[in-house]
Formats: structure tokens, C-alpha cells, sequence
């Protein structure tokens, strides 16, 4: 039996472009849901899980940005988010709440098809139970890499789908440098500046998570011209 077609929620205010969206990725094998706005979402995602949330920014209330901010504190599921504005601080400011990509508006809708399957493709896949599971001790914050879980103590820590890719690179180059040039490689997005500075955000945004200090990182250090590296206890 063939595995079930990845379901997809579009959040737009913009009925034609909910409408165009739900077409066009239903036409392409997703199984689509939509809302309106952030508060038609937040009932929507009370009921239903999701693989991925495509999510405009500039909506009438509850902005995008402010939503994946607030989503993020319970869901990991990936948010795209589309935005009319270009500028590198508006994308950067989407990736800082949250998001795991970004695509500007106007955009082709196969670009937006190729992003949509990239982040899939960079979700975990779920190990067997059986595994004995092999931990990482940052301090007093461990990491499972078969499970891919963050923890401290009992408690999950969560991290988006973005930030589970990076520490599976690095899990896989312990005390190795890893340029940042390898990191947007491995993460599947385009080559440039762009990709590296966006990458320097969800580090950040990750030394939260597993430094006590995450000014003066102990773990997820920097490497001067060499990248970035994780020294486990």
C-alpha cells in the first residue's frame, strides 16, 4: 500500500489565491485544507494534524509572522510562509518566529511546489521503537539522535524541522567543522549569501534551545572560517 498523500493547510486571506493554491497542489497529489486567517487556522489545527502549513504574512489581524511565533510553542509541523515583501530583514524576522522557508509573492507555482517537497523531504524519518537509542549530553539538555528528540530532563524540547535537520548534520560530524556553505547544501536550498545569513538565524535560534548561555555558546560553537561545530560532553 502505497503511503498517504502528504496534507497540506494553505492560511490566505485572499479567497482567489486559496482557491488557485488548493487547485493547483490537489492537481499535484497533496491533500489540501484551507483557512482564511489566523483564527480560522488555529481551529482548524485544534483538529487536524498536518505535514506542512503554507501561511501568507500580511493577513487582516493576526499577522503570519505573529501566528508561526505563537504555533511554534506546541506544533513542530514545517511552516512556509509567502510574503509580498523582499527585504532580508522581513524573511529573516519569519525565520526568528519560526518558519523553515520563505517564498516571495509574486512567485511561479512550481517554485512553490519544489519548496513544499524540499522541507518534506528534510522531515525525519520515524525510527523503529526497538532501536536502542544513542544520546548526546549537552549539559543538562541531551539529544537522541535515532528519535531525534531534544530533552531536558523528561521533557521534550521542541525543534522545528529545520533545526532536527541541522543537528542531524551535525550528529553526524561530531567535533567537525561544518561550513555554512555545507549546511545550506544539506538543507536543500539555493546556493548565496541569502541561504548562509538565514542559516546564522536558525543556529541562533538553536543555541537558545540547548546553551545555557547561548551568547558564549559551550556546544554548538563557532569555528572562525570554518563554520560550525558540535562538541558533545
Amino acid at each position: 500500500m502505497s503511503d498517504p498523500a502528504p496534507h497540506l493547510l494553505i492560511v490566505d486571506d485572499d479567497e482567489r489565491i486559496r482557491g488557485l493554491l488548493r487547485k493547483f497542489l490537489q492537481r499535484n497529489g497533496f491533500l489540501v485544507s484551507v483557512a482564511r486567517d489566523a483564527a480560522h487556522a488555529r481551529s482548524v489545527l485544534s483538529g487536524l494534524e498536518f505535514d506542512l502549513i503554507v501561511m501568507d504574512v500580511m493577513m487582516p489581524g493576526e499577522d503570519g509572522v505573529s501566528l508561526t511565533r505563537s504555533l511554534r510553542e506546541t506544533l513542530q509541523t514545517p511552516i512556509l510562509l509567502l510574503t509580498a515583501k523582499g527585504e532580508t530583514e522581513d524573511r529573516i524576522e519569519g525565520l526568528e518566529a519560526g518558519a523553515d522557508d520563505y517564498l516571495a509573492k509574486p512567485f511561479e507555482p512550481k517554485e512553490l511546489l519544489l519548496r513544499i517537497n524540499a522541507i518534506l523531504r528534510r522531515m525525519p524519518e520515524p525510527e523503529p521503537e526497538s532501536v536502542t537509542p544513542k544520546m548526546l549530553n549537552l549539559g543538562p539538555v541531551r539529544y537522541d539522535i535515532e528519535r531525534a528528540e531534544l530533552l531536558m530532563g523528561d521533557q521534550v524540547v521542541r525543534l522545528t524541522a529545520t533545526e532536527v535537520q541541522l543537528m542531524r548534520i551535525f550528529s553526524e560530524h561530531l567535533r567537525q567543522p561544518v561550513s555554512r556553505g555545507k549546511l545550506v547544501e544539506e538543507l536543500g536550498r539555493d546556493k548565496g549569501q541569502a541561504q548562509e545569513r538565514a542559516v546564522d538565524v536558525q543556529i541562533t535560534r538553536l543555541r537558545r534551545k540547548i546553551e545555557a548561555d547561548p551568547k558564549q555558546p559551550r556546544y554548538l560553537q563557532t569555528v572562525r572560517g570554518e563554520g560550525y561545530m558540535l562538541a558533545p560532553d
